[in-house]
C-alpha cells in the first residue's frame, strides 16, 4: 500500500466517522476506497466493519448527553441489535451479495419517505390514540419497533450502508422523542452491531490490518467531529442530511448492478 493509498483510506475514515455519527452510511465513504486500493470485496467489507467500531464508539461518546434517561431503551434495543447484527454477519459469509442488493435500495427509499413524513405521521398517530382513548405513549415503540430494529441490524451486520437511515426512520416514527436523542440512541446501536459483527469476523475472515488501523484512526476523529456538527443541526436540517445521504446510497447501490 502506497502512502497516497494510506492517506486516502485515513481521509475516508474521517468522513465515515463524521457521517456515521450524524446520520449513518459511513460505509459509502470507506468501502469504495478499499476496493479502489485493491482489496477483495469480502476482505474490504470485514476490514471496514472492524475499523469503524472505534468511530461508532467515539460518536456515541460525543452524544452521551442526549443518552441520559435512555438506559432502558439502550438495554432493550441493544439486545435486539446484538442478535440482528450477529445474524447479518453470518449471512455475509453464507449468502451471495445479490440476495440483499435487490431489496436494499427499495428499503432505503422507504426509510427516506418515513423520515420526511415522520412529523406528520407522528401527529396522526397521536390523534388516533386520542380518538381511541389511549393517550399514553408507548415509550419503547412496541413489538413493531423491535422487529424493525432486528431486521435493520441484520442488514447492518451484513453490509451497513445506510443502516443509520433505517434506524432513524424507525425510531423517529415509533418513538415520541427529540430527533437528537433518537440519533444518540442510533449511535449506540451502531456500536453494538458493528462490534458483534467484527468480533465474529475475527474468527472466520481475513482482514487487512493496515486498512483496519487507518479507518479506526480516521473514524475516531470523525466521530467527535460528527457529534459537534450533528448536535447543532435543527430537526429539519438533520432530516435533510438524512435524505441526501440516503439518496446517494440508493444511487451507488443501483450503479453497482
Amino acid at each position: 500500500m502506497s502512502i497516497w493509498e494510506a492517506l486516502a483510506i485515513f481521509a475516508a475514515g474521517i468522513g465515515a466517522g463524521t457521517i456515521n455519527t450524524i446520520v449513518g452510511s459511513g460505509t459509502l465513504f470507506t468501502f469504495p476506497v478499499l476496493l479502489a486500493v485493491g482489496l477483495p470485496p469480502i476482505t474490504a467489507n470485514v476490514s471496514n466493519t472492524l475499523g469503524l467500531v472505534s468511530g461508532n464508539i467515539s460518536g456515541a461518546i460525543g452524544y452521551r448527553r442526549e443518552l441520559r434517561g435512555q438506559r432502558r431503551r439502550v438495554l432493550r434495543f441493544g439486545v435486539t441489535a446484538l442478535i440482528g447484527g450477529l445474524t447479518g454477519a453470518v449471512l455475509l459469509l453464507a449468502l451471495p451479495s445479490k440476495a440483499f442488493d435487490t431489496i436494499v435500495p427499495a428499503l432505503i427509499g422507504l426509510a427516506l419517505v418515513l423520515v420526511v413524513l415522520q412529523p406528520r405521521l407522528a401527529r396522526a398517530l397521536a390523534r388516533r390514540r386520542e380518538r381511541n382513548g389511549t393517550t399514553d405513549t408507548v415509550t419503547d415503540g412496541g413489538p413493531a419497533l423491535l422487529l424493525g430494529l432486528l431486521l435493520a441490524s441484520a442488514y447492518g451486520g451484513y453490509f451497513g450502508a445506510a443502516q443509520g437511515v433505517l434506524y432513524l426512520s424507525l425510531m423517529g416514527l415509533l418513538l415520541r422523542d427529540d430527533l437528537q436523542r433518537v440519533n444518540a440512541l442510533k449511535n449506540v446501536l451502531a456500536v453494538v452491531v458493528n462490534g458483534v459483527a467484527a468480533l465474529f469476523f475475527l474468527f472466520v475472515a481475513d482482514f487487512d490490518w493496515t486498512a483496519v488501523l487507518l479507518i479506526a484512526a480516521g473514524s475516531t476523529l470523525g466521530g467527535q467531529l460528527g457529534a459537534k456538527i450533528g448536535r447543532r443541526l435543527p430537526p429539519t436540517a438533520l432530516r435533510g442530511v438524512i435524505v441526501v445521504v440516503g439518496v446517494v446510497a440508493i444511487v451507488q447501490m443501483l450503479l453497482k448492478k
